[in-house]
């Protein structure tokens, strides 16, 4: 079995060292399974492949008692499609690449790089509908061949094994990663008894991406065999990590951010303009991306107009508190049924969030790095496409005129920027030219002549 993994990052030959596998040598490894090669086929400046061989030794494994749960004989599938097999040669091969570690050029370990991975053939349980749901929303190009059973008889149809392109533009120990993980996830197999063990080996490998991923559970169930205490074990570490700060840290920063805002009463005056321009839209149906504890969705579910209302938000916490204030178990069967709160993170691709004339991002992207603006936009405009979309942020120039709030200080402590009128015109025109919208600004709250307003509303509009 191949993986072979290209880059054309300039000079392309850097993803040697990345690797820690000289180019200009065959370099072989010995595994408890077969042989691993490590090879380079193109290698330039300009373009540059590593191809990792797996060569599986069936009839070896099955005398040391190793058994395959659809083909447990000499012939099978194992030496010819990407597996548990493939992982463990990932693990193994790769250790210092999985790991970030490069002494010759670390400054390229956290650099996003182009980057193309393609597996000759790996089995894929659920088709190639799980196969995107599984990469598309980690921000790959997923190019998928299913083969036929046999070339000769096409009317049998076609088998469970494709050959697979992804293409992004990430970091490299990135992409090792989530291939370690998701491989035997595609497949649904595993050569090796799971045990505790893979729980610690999935959380490691999977922070930083798995708690967010829309199909967290399908992966988490998967990888461990569908053996529920693990699963269950698995997925609420998962939620205890999803929310950064501790609850009293994150009531404490919001107190503190009201405590700035409330002699203007500017959380009121925010809720009732994003309000009235979604009212304006004509829009039928409302997402409500970031929705915290639902003070907008409150407002939403009280205009009969919105006929579909959903929240979404990373933290199950916040999706519990806007049930709460939603009072939505007590709520009339038909007023139930246009409310729907979705556990999801907004740069990731979210089919869920696909289908609504209209979104509403309220006092949100400035809790993003700003490396993942990119990916926001994407997932916003370029793939749930609504119609209109009304974004809210603070006006980092307006700071100068509250009182309690120290010079060059946030209005609260998780915001990672704050911008001025010209930095948000400047990113809001880039993203609308991208994704072919238009925008309009809006001032929300009292105008100073020189500062502007406290808060800064960008419509977008298709």
């Amino acid at each position: 079995m191949l993986l072979t993994i290209t880059t054309t990052h300039a000079p392309a030959t850097d993803l040697g060292y990345l690797l820690h596998k000289h180019p200009e040598r065959l370099q072989s490894f010995s595994m408890p399974f077969g042989e691993a090669h490590v090879f380079y086929p193109a290698l330039s400046q300009a373009r540059c492949s590593a191809v990792l061989l797996l060569d599986v030794d069936p009839v070896g494994l099955i005398r040391r008692g190793v058994r395959f749960p659809r083909l447990d004989q000499y012939v099978n599938d194992r030496p010819y499609v990407a597996s548990s097999f493939m992982s463990v040669a990932i693990g193994r091969v790769f250790r210092s690449a999985l790991a970030g570690k490069c002494a010759e050029r670390p400054e390229l370990v956290d650099t996003p790089l182009p980057l193309r991975a393609e597996l000759g053939a790996i089995g894929c349980t659920g088709g190639e509908d799980i196969l995107r749901r599984l990469f598309e929303p980690l921000r790959y190009t997923v190019h998928a061949t299913q083969h036929p059973l046999d070339d000769a008889f096409p009317e049998w149809g076609e088998c469970r094994y494709f050959t697979v392109a992804l293409e992004g533009e990430v970091r490299l120990k990135d992409l090792l990663t989530h291939l370690y993980v998701l491989i035997p996830v595609l497949d649904s197999q595993k050569h090796y008894w799971v045990g505790d063990d893979e729980v610690e080996k999935l959380l490691r490998h999977g922070e930083g991406w798995l708690a967010a991923h829309p199909d967290r559970e399908l992966i988490v169930a998967r990888y461990v065999k569908y053996r529920r205490s693990l699963q269950d074990a698995a997925l609420a570490r998962l939620l205890e990590t999803e929310q950064p700060e501790p609850d009293a840290d994150r009531q404490a920063a919001e107190a503190e951010e009201e405590a700035v805002e409330q002699p203007m009463r500017l959380n009121e005056q925010r809720l009732g303009s994003v309000l009235a321009v979604l009212k304006a839209s004509g829009a039928k149906s409302v997402l409500d991306l970031g929705c915290g504890s639902g003070k907008l969705l409150a407002a939403l579910i009280k205009e009969p107009a919105f006929e579909r209302i959903a929240g979404a938000d990373i933290s199950h916490r916040a999706l519990d508190d806007a049930a709460s204030r939603l009072k939505l178990d007590r709520l009339a069967p038909r007023q139930r049924e246009r409310v729907s709160l979705l556990q999801t993170a907004l740069t990731y691709r979210d089919r869920r969030l696909a289908g609504f004339d209209a979104a509403a991002v309220v006092e949100v992207i400035e809790h993003f790095d700003p490396p993942r603006l990119r990916s926001f936009a994407r997932t916003t405009f370029g793939e749930a496409q609504p119609k209109t979309v009304v974004i809210t942020t603070p006006n980092r120039e307006y700071n100068a005129k509250f009182g309690g709030l120290p010079a060059g200080k946030f209005r609260h402590r998780d915001h990672r920027f704050e911008w001025t009128r010209r930095e948000l015109e400047d990113w809001a025109g880039e993203a609308a030219g991208r994704y072919g919208y238009s925008v309009r600004f809006l001032p929300v709250g009292p105008v100073d002549d020189a500062l502007g307003a406290p808060t800064q509303m960008a419509v977008f509009e298709r």
